[in-house]
């Protein structure tokens, strides 16, 4: 019986490529696993109008974690034009599988690494080295949307909020609404992981990113909570700085950030900045980590122009296997495959296009392998 039991989920576009990558690397080292494949994407919503079937989430539950690789998704009307012909008017409505699969699984806490490694030629600077805790379960993904906005809602909301009574005689179809939820739970929960990952590492500082001076009630509360658990950690500077500040200061002075704690969208934007900074999303993993449970993700899209054609960068699957390897105990491991890769990336005999080559999918995966022996 194998050592772990791994829920394998491709998904569609590259995402069967770069996780092949993936598991030609933790197959050298010799990682010991039981890989289960599980039905997720695009070609499950257009045939069963369920783009994760019930029986994925059912597979799932009995694995240690799971090795994700990538989805299409689309805008709702998109989704419906392309159903099965027989699935249309019943009803069905395109969700994001992998925002379902945080919150089925209660995945509260998005780890997103942005490290630079030196040799690569897309780096912003070489000397950036910044983490990301993004809270993934509540905030405007949460999925609390209401359109067309029924009149007794916006009579609620006028007679609890003054502000809500100018939209109180619109049409409403011509309506829209999207909640940003936040729980003082999931605030500290984010925080706490923010700040103990600093103490771990002996990281200098936990930036909370929000916009309280307008998001008020919401960002006052995650920044409320930020203030109250750095107390707790009194070697480690908390600083605090709203969304577009943010984005500006990652551009001019990226080397002086160390740890950035941020609700579920704003998370989002910064990560993919700070990903940007490091090579961009072809060096971008991701760990999505609940209290029993935890999915393994490179945060790029499916890139459905380059599916089957073994085309492009699988660092950040690669470096996703690497956190998954954490999770489970293999430390020694997981060492050895940051070592691997940050040789494969200084040495530069092997890049894939997006660095100014022309090795494949499968040749850059073959070259850290090679030192994963």
């Amino acid at each position: 019986m194998a050592k772990h039991r791994v829920a394998y989920l491709p998904g569609d576009g590259i995402g069967a490529d770069v996780l092949e990558a993936a598991r030609l690397v933790l197959d050298t080292l010799g990682f010991d696993a039981e890989y289960v494949h599980g039905d997720v994407g695009w070609q499950f919503w257009c045939e069963e109008g369920n783009p994760l079937p019930d029986r994925t989430i059912e597979m799932m539950r009995t694995t240690d974690c799971c090795l994700f690789g990538a989805i299409t998704s689309k805008p709702r009307d998109e989704a419906a034009k392309e159903l099965a012909p027989e699935l249309r008017d019943r009803g069905f409505v395109y969700f994001s599988p992998i925002v379902r699969l945080r919150q089925v699984f209660d995945l509260h806490t998005n780890m997103r690494p942005c490290k630079a490694f030196k040799g690569n030629p897309l780096n912003y600077r070489d000397d950036i080295d910044i983490v990301v805790f993004r809270e993934n379960t509540e905030g405007l993904y949460s999925g609390v949307e209401l359109h067309p906005v029924p009149r007794e809602v916006m009579r609620f909301l006028a007679d609890y909020q003054p502000k809500a009574s100018r939209f109180i005689n619109e049409n409403p179809d011509d309506l829209a609404i999207t909640l940003r939820v936040y729980t003082r739970k999931a605030c500290r929960s984010i925080v706490t992981q923010a700040f103990e990952f600093a103490k771990k590492q002996n990281r200098p500082s936990v930036t909370v990113v929000e916009k309280p001076n307008v998001l008020r009630e919401t960002g006052g509360l995650l920044v409320g909570e930020a203030r109250d658990v750095g107390k707790g950690y009194p070697g480690i500077e908390l600083w605090e700085t709203n969304i577009d500040a943010m984005c500006m200061w990652l551009v001019k002075n990226p080397q002086i950030y160390s740890v950035l704690c941020a609700g579920n969208m704003f998370g989002d934007i910064i990560s993919d900045l700070s990903a940007q900074l490091v090579g961009g999303l072809g060096f971008a993993s991701s760990a999505n980590i609940g209290d029993d449970y935890a999915l393994f993700e490179p945060t790029h899209g499916s890139a459905p122009k380059y599916t089957g054609m073994n085309k492009v960068n699988p660092m950040a699957a690669i470096l996703s296997a690497k956190l998954m390897l954490e999770y489970l105990g293999e430390a020694e491991m997981a060492q050895v495959l940051k070592n691997a890769v940050a040789r494969v990336i200084r040495e530069a005999r092997v890049r894939t296009y997006d660095m100014g080559g022309s090795a494949s999918t499968t040749q850059m995966a073959e070259e850290v392998a090679k030192y994963c022996r």
